[in-house]
């Protein structure tokens, strides 16, 4: 039997999508709440909130460097960085952090206490958090754990000693670099490759698969090439060794090529923590790719153990993390009633330039499944609101089933495509029929929701 300083009716390990958990229906009950790193997570912290922070500038100062196809004489002449780290790191986030750790430790909710440090699991349902020297061991009637993820390493640039950022870092820079290397081709190399491009740093990518490989082929293959018009692409390029000098980071590529640059950033995706937590001592199982294993409701292969966000999900996405930490939330409260996790039509959004949004199926997943499909790709350029841009990139995709007219895929590139996708959204979480959604609306004109009208009235149905 392990000693515990203390037991209590709910233990919570990470403060993301875990610290939403404890409402008021909680207030009767004991909790702990375990965090080692700063309260909110990846996503306010290094994640989402800030990049998209930096992306909004980066916008700006993309399209005061872009504006002649518009016949008009703008410029963009530099990024006041230290400003920029300052408005978005100690002007917000670090006070909304803080703010929301001083409110689990505070009066507002005496039923909870919190620890610093790392949890790790000592036997079934009972955690050590330690922080230095000083450990507490304490238990709970029940446990999730929203432990989150960390950024991959690739070994070979992990063993040479270089110096290198995550997105966990990058953002807080002490001066923007003049040239930077990142390595990966995944959602954070696209989003940081925009950033500092943007910014007129000199950025070069490389990845030994194409960009966004992932996303519906069109998509993807429209993005490679506007990357590698807008910047030094490595595309099936992997690195062999990697070392550093007064001139910067160098890497040498499979081909005998070298790449050298004052900053390196790594972005090969995300690692869940699940694996950090010793979670075979209290009976957890993991997936080979390093999830916890979890069942429709959250619930871990350990009884009275549950596990939401990037250490369980299938999805790496905030917006996921939060649905399941509220299905999660209604089990706890509710066992004789539990719901299961919401993964049905899952957007999501990359925020480079162009903008990308995509939900459902791709192409190819179509077909895979047999059905009879109807495809209709839609320029930007075709709709009214396209002329006025002078937008010749931008595309819509939509797959549909031609016998029944549900809408099996959505994929955006383009301007606002974060923004047009919500209705496609709609229309598949509602299962609206997509022969009735073009007709049965008005469409603002000559808004640029008209290339959505117009990709809709371009499915053909038997």
């Amino acid at each position: 039997m392990t000693a515990v300083d203390a037991h209590y009716d709910l233990i919570i390990i990470g403060t993301g999508s875990g610290n939403s958990l404890p409402n008021d229906d909680f207030a009767d009950k004991k909790i702990a709440i375990v965090e080692k790193g700063r309260f909110g997570g990846t996503c306010l912290n290094v994640g989402c909130i800030p990049t998209k922070m930096y992306v909004y500038a980066a916008e700006q100062a993309y399209k005061a460097a872009h504006s002649e196809h518009l016949n008009i004489h703008t410029s963009y002449e530099g990024a006041d960085w230290d400003r920029i780290v300052d408005r978005v790191f100690a002007q917000r986030i670090d006070l909304i952090a803080a703010g929301g750790e001083a409110y689990r430790r505070g009066e507002e909710t005496p039923n909870i206490d919190v620890y610093d440090g790392h949890a790790r699991f000592v036997a079934p349902r009972t955690i050590t958090t330690a922080q230095g020297p000083e450990e507490r061991t304490i238990s709970g009637d029940q446990i999730v754990i929203a432990t989150g993820s960390r950024p991959f390493i690739l070994p070979v640039i992990a063993d040479s000693g270089v110096r290198y950022h995550t997105n966990e870092d990058i953002m807080r820079l002490e001066k923007q670099p003049e040239s930077l290397i990142i390595l990966g081709g995944g959602v954070i190399a696209a989003e940081f490759a925009h950033v500092f491009s943007a910014l007129g740093t000199a950025v070069t990518i490389i990845n030994r698969s194409p960009l966004l490989k992932n996303l519906d082929s069109d998509i993807s293959g429209r993005f490679n090439d506007i990357m590698a018009d807008r910047m030094d692409t490595r595309i099936g390029r992997t690195v062999t060794a990697a070392s550093e000098s007064d001139d910067g980071i160098s890497l040498t590529l499979d081909d005998g090529s070298t790449v050298t640059a004052e900053a390196l950033l790594v972005a090969l995706g995300r690692t869940p923590n699940g694996d950090q937590m010793a979670l075979e001592t209290a009976g957890i199982d993991m997936h080979d790719d390093g999830r916890i294993v979890v069942d429709d409701y959250g619930r871990t292969t350990a009884d009275g153990v549950w596990a939401l966000g990037d250490v369980s999900s299938p999805y790496q996405l905030k917006h996921v993390a939060n649905a399941e930490a509220r299905a999660v939330q209604h089990n706890l409260l509710h066992p004789d009633d539990l719901q299961a996790m919401p993964h049905d039509h899952v957007p999501a959004a990359i925020f480079s330039h162009p903008q990308i949004a995509t939900v459902g199926l791709t192409e190819d997943q179509a077909r895979a499944t047999g059905r009879e499909l109807t495809i209709k790709v839609q320029n930007y350029g075709d709709v009214a609101y396209g002329w006025a841009m002078e937008d010749h990139e931008g595309i819509v995709k939509l797959i549909a089933d031609k016998n029944t007219g549900e809408l099996l895929g959505a994929h955006f590139l383009g301007e606002q495509a974060s923004t047009l996708i919500q209705q496609l959204i709609t229309i598949m979480a509602y299962r609206i029929d997509v022969r009735d959604v073009a007709r049965r609306q008005y469409w603002i004109h000559p808004a640029l929701p008209e290339v959505t009208e117009n990709a809709l009235l371009g499915l053909q149905f038997s």
